[in-house]
This record gives structure tokens, C-alpha cells and sequence, in this order.
């Protein structure tokens, strides 16, 4: 008792004793009462020790469970430098209380933002998975992507990103895919008039669903059934489009045959232009739809009917196109096929008409080609006659006396009769190319060159001969008149004499005119042979010369026919004699 005379205690034990002595209490009593005190007072003190050493065990449980925690959200996260621990010895229990409260909950708090963000990336995953996944595979892939709440690193979020970026990307290519493929088959569908709907609703409903927030399904089965389907349109387009070219390819010919209207062609023009372009450059809608297949085939066949009634009328109408042809191109035409002949075998039924008419049709497709490999030839044959034709326009203008005269035309005709000198002196040469292009021809095709029925190179050789032997007759002509000078200027130095006027003129008519003149010594002008057409000078055999002035050729056909043609006395018959008669032709075998 000795610790607390100095405190209220010891002042509360005075007062006691003082009241001990006033009542007289024993000692014994005294004693007593000062145990129970003292035993009371410790009880109080052990209490209070009990209750502070709970307390601390408490403090140092609540110390070790938040740094249990901390450390445990720590490698949750994955987070190693956010809490480090202080040395005990110097801070106390409160004071480690109060410092790992804060970290516990700033950790707390970011491992509900990152089981956010988990939960986040993982939705998005599985919603793309569920997207990429078949049907039958859905329940099996959302049991497999459970959130662990154990492992929330950042390494392992960086991890989930990563994953969602390529399951982004990868839907994003497929998407792409899809939006290519719904398109083709789109595109195909309006070309061969197919419902689009029905088409795609067959892969996927999705497909052809337009509503807000309805995804597409986008996986494997999908693209495949998408480029199936495609795969199989392609291949509709292709059967169609060989299809409806076999059909337009006899409409034409049915049209060509039966000389069809352009009303009636307008109708399949749009078909038309479009079975020219390539297969996959085909996009009109509808042009490939079974409704014009059928509409084509339909007219096709009301144009098949109708052809057996005209093919009559189409016989004799594409005959006289064959006779066009080779009477542009000189060819004598096939007498199996003259109108005569195939009126008398379309009526009594010897031949049908589609037979004749594919006969004829060949024909004009033979003749065609002959004209066009005839064409630089017969070019040259109209240059040639043309040249000709000046020939004889020339020498009757320099017949005329009054070719000089001031009167109206006469400068343009004698522009026309200088160009005409200047194409006489070519005519030759042209003859001479002529006959070796002719030659050249037959040898390549082995055959005669034909014009109308006669050999061209018998008619040029026969006028280059007759040209040669009109220039000798003019060169004789011109020796004669050379030496008729020479006598009459002897004469005159004779005897002092000289021809009256008129009778010069009348020498110069008559030597123009090519007729005789007897001169004063007895000498007889020579007489060169003479046209039909009583030309100035002697007639050369040129391809204008059998007919009228201005048309003298072949006749009023322009024929160029060795057996019609006048030659002299010696005419020519045959291919047969003239080739047997020409030691430059070859030989025809």
C-alpha cells in the first residue's frame, strides 16, 4: 500500500484509517479489509492487462490478415512495388494498422477495375466466339471462358487484348468475306432473275436480315455455303449464257435468212449487246432470267415456222445476191442455180428448200472470197479501162479542128488531153503489171483467171499485141510522111514550085484521116487498117472497142470475153485454144 500514499488512493486510505480509530476497529480487521482492497485492485489491474493484450493481438491480427491481404491482391495483380513493409521494432502496432489499411483498399479498388476490364474483354470475346462458332459448338465455348478471379495480371489482360484483337480482325476479314460473297450472289441473283432472299435465307437467315443490332453470322458453314452458293450461280450463269448464245446465234441466222425488220431485232437488242461481252462482264438485270430464255426460244420458233413458207421467196432473193456478186466481181455464176432451175426443183419437190438455199449460201460465201482475192486485180482491170477510155477520148479530141478555139470548155479539155498523154504513155506498163500480177494469181491457185467466162491474160496479150502493131503502123506512118517531106522539098528545088494551099490541106486531111493520097511522082501513102469507128489512127483492140463510143466494153455488162471480142482474124474461142496457142501462159493442168 505503500505506492499509493501519494495518490487518491492513499488519501481515501487515510480517511479510512481515520475512521478505523474513531470506531476502534481491530487490527485484525483492519488487516482484513486491507487485503479485500488489494485483492480488488489487482483484479481491477489484471483485467486491464487482459484487456490491452486482447487488444494488441487483436492489432497484430488485423496487421497480418490486411498484409495477408495486400500481398494476396498483389499477386493478383501482379503487382510487386506498390506496399513495402517497415521494420517492426520501431512502429508500433496502430501505426502498421494505419499504413496498410490505404494499400488494402487502393488494391481492393483496382482488382474491381480489373475484374471489370476482365469481364469486359472477356464479353467481347465470347460474343465474337459465339459469332465465329458453329451452332452445335456455342454451349460449349461459353462454359470454357469463366472468368479467374486468381489470376487478374496484367500479363495476362494484355494476354485477353490481344486474343479480342484477333478475333476482331479475324471478324472483320470474315465480315468483309461475307459482304463480297452477299453482293456476287446478289449480283448473279438479278442477272439470272433469281429471288435473292430465298437465296440466302438457304445458307443463313442472317444473311438477309436488315433490323438494327441483328448481327450476321459469319462462320465457316456460312462462307462456305456463301461460295457453294456462288460456285453454283456461276456455273447457272455459264449453262444460260451458252444456252441463250446457241439460241441467238440461230435467231440471227433466222433473221439474216428471213430479212427481219429492225421493230423486230429491237426487241432482243438488250441481249444482244450483252451475249458480246465476256461471261463475268455480264450485270444487266434480268437479261439471263428464264422468262427471256423462253421468250427467245418462242421466237426462234415462230420464226422456224414462218421460214418453211417464205424459203421460196428467200431462195430467189439470196440467188440474185449470188448473181450480184459475180457480176460485180466477173465471175461466172453456177448455171445449177439459175431461176429456172430452182423454181422447177423447189415445185416438184427434188430438193428442199433448205438444201438449195445452204447450197447457195455457200456459193455466196465462195464467191465472196474469189472477189476478194480478184479484188487488186480487177482494181487494176478498171484502171486499165479507164486508161483506155482516155486513149479513145484523146484521139478523137485531136481529131477535132477546132480543139484550139477560144470557145467554152476548151482549157479544161486541154487540161484533160495533157493528162491523158501523160496516162497513155503508162498503159503499157500497166498492161505489162498486169498480166504478171494475173500470172502470179493463177499459179498461186493454180486455175485461170476468169473474166466472164473468157482468160484475162489471153485478152491482154492480144492487146499488147495489137497496141504493138498499131505503134508499127504509126512508126511506118510517120517514116512515110517523114520521107513524102523530103520528095516534095526536092521538088520544089526542081522546079521552083510550090503546092497550092488547098491542096496541102486536103493532103494533111486525108493523112490525118488515114486515107491514100497519090503524090505527084507516083508514090502511094501506105494505108494502115482502120476502126469500125473510122478513128484517125488504126484501131487497137482495147477493151472498149466492140461496143458505142462511150461504152465499148463487153457490151452493156462491160464483159471482157475473148470470144466476143474482135480481134482481127484471129478471134479466140476457148481457155483450151488460147492456152494451148500462148507459149508465155502456164500451164493449167
Amino acid at each position: 500500500m505503500v505506492g499509493m500514499e501519494g495518490t487518491g488512493c492513499g488519501a481515501l486510505l487515510r480517511e479510512l484509517q481515520q475512521i478505523w480509530i474513531e470506531v476502534g476497529e481491530s487490527e485484525g480487521e483492519k488487516s482484513k479489509v486491507l487485503s479485500e482492497i488489494e485483492s480488488e485492485c489487482l483484479e481491477v489491474y489484471r483485467r486491464k492487462v487482459d484487456n490491452a493484450n486482447r487488444t494488441r493481438v487483436q492489432l497484430h491480427q488485423s496487421v497480418a490478415t490486411k498484409e495477408a491481404e495486400v500481398a494476396l491482391l498483389m499477386a493478383t495483380l501482379g503487382e510487386h512495388k506498390l506496399y513495402l513493409k517497415k521494420d517492426k521494432s520501431y512502429v508500433s502496432l496502430r501505426e502498421q494498422l494505419a499504413v496498410v489499411t490505404p494499400v488494402l483498399d487502393n488494391l481492393k479498388c483496382k482488382k474491381e477495375e480489373r475484374i471489370k476490364q476482365y469481364y469486359d474483354i472477356q464479353s467481347q470475346i465470347e460474343k465474337i466466339r459465339s459469332e465465329l462458332s458453329e451452332p452445335n459448338d456455342q454451349g460449349d465455348n461459353a462454359n470454357s471462358t469463366t472468368a479467374d478471379e486468381h489470376d487478374l495480371s496484367t500479363r495476362r489482360l494484355n494476354s485477353l487484348q490481344a486474343q479480342l484483337r484477333a478475333l476482331q480482325k479475324d471478324k472483320s476479314d470474315r465480315l468483309q468475306r461475307v459482304l463480297e460473297y452477299v453482293n456476287e450472289v446478289h449480283s448473279l441473283c438479278g442477272v439470272l432473275g433469281i429471288d435473292f432472299g430465298k437465296t440466302v435465307n438457304g445458307v443463313h437467315p442472317s444473311l438477309h436480315q436488315n433490323g438494327v443490332g441483328q448481327s450476321r453470322n459469319i462462320s465457316n458453314s456460312t462462307l462456305e455455303g456463301l461460295a457453294s452458293t456462288i460456285s453454283n450461280l456461276k456455273a447457272e450463269r455459264k449453262s444460260r449464257t451458252d444456252k441463250m448464245r446457241d439460241t441467238m446465234e440461230s435467231l440471227c441466222q433466222l433473221w439474216k435468212i428471213m430479212d427481219s425488220s429492225e421493230e423486230e431485232k429491237r426487241q432482243f437488242s438488250k441481249v444482244i449487246s450483252i451475249l458480246i461481252t465476256p461471261e463475268e462482264g455480264i450485270t444487266s438485270s434480268g437479261v439471263l432470267s428464264q422468262e427471256t430464255i423462253e421468250k427467245m426460244e418462242a421466237e426462234v420458233e415462230r420464226l422456224t415456222e414462218l421460214k418453211t413458207s417464205r424459203l421460196k421467196e428467200i431462195v430467189l432473193k439470196r440467188k440474185t445476191e449470188l448473181e450480184d456478186i459475180c457480176k460485180n466481181a466477173h465471175i461466172e455464176p453456177d448455171l445449177s442455180t439459175a431461176p429456172e432451175q430452182t423454181n422447177t426443183l423447189i415445185d416438184s419437190g427434188t430438193i428442199h428448200p433448205s438444201e438449195l438455199l445452204a447450197n447457195i449460201e455457200s456459193q455466196i460465201l465462195k464467191a465472196k472470197e474469189e472477189s476478194l482475192s480478184r479484188k487488186d486485180i480487177m482494181d487494176r482491170i478498171n484502171k486499165w479501162i479507164a486508161a483506155c477510155d482516155e486513149e479513145a477520148w484523146l484521139e478523137e479530141y485531136n481529131q477535132d479542128s477546132k480543139r484550139y478555139s477560144s470557145g467554152r470548155g476548151a482549157h479544161v479539155n486541154l487540161k484533160r488531153a495533157e493528162k491523158a498523154r501523160i496516162l497513155v504513155t503508162k498503159i503499157p506498163a500497166m498492161v505489162e503489171n498486169l498480166i504478171n500480177r494475173t500470172f502470179a494469181w493463177e499459179n498461186a491457185r493454180n486455175k485461170p483467171f476468169l473474166y466472164d467466162g473468157g482468160r484475162l491474160v489471153s485478152v491482154l496479150e492480144e492487146y499488147r499485141l495489137n497496141r504493138f502493131q498499131k505503134e508499127e503502123e504509126k512508126r511506118r506512118y510517120r517514116d512515110h510522111k517523114k520521107l513524102e517531106s523530103i520528095l516534095l522539098a526536092e521538088k520544089e528545088v526542081m522546079f521552083g514550085s510550090k503546092p497550092s494551099p488547098k491542096r496541102t490541106t486536103s493532103m494533111t486531111r486525108k493523112a490525118n484521116g488515114y486515107r491514100s493520097n497519090g503524090s505527084s511522082n507516083g508514090l502511094m501513102t501506105p494505108t494502115p487498117r482502120r476502126s469500125s469507128l473510122g478513128s484517125a489512127t488504126p484501131e487497137l483492140s482495147t477493151p472498149r472497142s466492140h461496143s458505142s463510143r462511150y461504152n465499148r466494153y463487153f457490151g452493156d455488162s462491160r464483159r471482157l470475153s475473148v470470144s466476143q471480142l474482135n480481134f482481127g482474124d484471129d478471134s479466140l474461142s476457148t481457155f483450151t485454144s488460147v492456152s494451148g496457142s500462148e507459149p508465155e501462159s502456164p500451164s493449167m493442168g
